[in-house]
């Protein structure tokens, strides 16, 4: 079956015929190719055993049709301590290319049952691998870091957005070789707390305006998604609201964006990515664990009963089949700096200018 246009919300197969597991991920373009890759779930039937199998990677001149190009960065199943071992919750890898030392710099998220988050940053010579661990149990800034983003700027100096744990998110310099911070950053939304903490940082440039689009922080359960723009790199950022048109679940279409690119040879196409990530549970409503998550993190909340319900409710989504989640890719629409994203049983990057 050859694809001919985006279906947001379908199952998506690739050239093979098979679903394609790139959660999490990021479209980089190379050379007339374009690159998906993320966590390969194929295996996350719904245990604790398995949260991942490695980083996969599809290619497509089209942005349709996806030819597998298999696991860039494979799972490490006979090592326990391993960040790549199956258990460990490895989450939103981001690849960046570093033009001065010719390597592609990979950051993972990931954390254990119990414990926050730290990053693994590895590197290649190839977008496709193999690639080599450069840090381990990394804790950029001393700070434990959630979900996050990366992004170069055209004099390739390159930036690391990142929720700070409960707290706010991060801007953060990168060092020349992009595998450590610098030491220099800026604090953004600050005094928040779940649900409406500002985490999944998509960056992209417009116009010389610096966007973020965040979601909220209820885990793989869906939430209101928050759009916020800025002069600089390292704001201060204006926020502008959820972009999400006509969304009356309050759940960006029951998915969240991990990543937003640019189509090339496009004059204005931006592309936002996002996963469902639970496809059989889109009748959960969002009020209802809204209340849950304020309850527990809210200012003089959270008592041991309010954190037991929350624990039981998140739990059984947390270890739902991600096997089969699917994808929400819908196009940016602009209105001046405001960016608005309207829901489309299907389109076509052809429609576009």
């Amino acid at each position: 079956m050859a694809y001919t246009a985006f279906y947001p919300g379908q199952v998506w197969l690739d050239t093979d015929g098979k679903r394609i597991h790139a959660h999490g991920g990021s479209v980089i373009y190379i050379d007339g190719v374009y690159y998906w890759y993320g966590e390969n779930k194929e295996k996350s039937k719904g245990t604790r055993d398995v949260w991942h199998w490695g980083i996969r990677c599809y290619t497509s001149r089209d942005l349709y049709n996806w030819e597998d190009r298999g696991l860039i960065i494979p799972p490490e199943p006979q090592d326990p301590m391993s960040p790549l071992h199956p258990s460990a919750h490895m989450d939103r890898p981001h690849i960046i290319y570093n033009a001065e030392t010719k390597k592609y710099v990979c950051w993972i998220k990931v954390s254990r049952p119990g414990s926050r988050c730290v990053q693994t940053v590895l590197t290649a010579d190839h977008i496709l691998g193999p690639y080599t661990k450069v840090r381990v149990n990394h804790k950029p800034l001393n700070m434990y870091g959630g979900d996050f983003d990366l992004a170069v700027a055209p004099d390739g100096k390159a930036y690391y957005y990142f929720t700070r744990v409960r707290s706010e998110l991060i801007c953060a310099d990168l060092t020349a070789d992009y595998t450590d911070v610098t030491g220099y950053y800026s604090t953004h939304f600050s005094c928040r707390y779940p649900p409406y903490l500002a985490e999944a940082p998509a960056h992209f440039e417009r116009n010389g305006k610096h966007y973020l689009i965040t979601s909220g922080t209820t885990g793989y359960l869906p939430n209101p998604s928050e759009v916020a723009v800025a002069d600089t790199w390292h704001g201060p950022f204006t926020v502008l609201g959820n972009p999400h048109v006509g969304d009356e679940s309050n759940t960006s279409f029951h998915s969240q964006i991990s990543c937003i690119f640019k189509v090339e040879g496009k004059k204005d196409l931006y592309v936002a990515c996002a996963d469902r990530w639970l496809p059989e549970q889109m009748d959960k409503e969002y009020t209802v664990y809204e209340e849950l998550f304020r309850n527990v993190f809210a200012p003089g909340k959270g008592t041991p009963e309010s954190q037991k319900a929350l624990s039981d409710y998140v739990s059984d989504a947390a270890l739902e089949n991600t096997s089969i989640a699917d994808y929400v890719w819908l196009p940016l629409r602009f209105d001046g700096e405001t960016v608005r994203i309207d829901w489309r049983d299907s389109w076509c990057v052809e429609d576009y200018d």
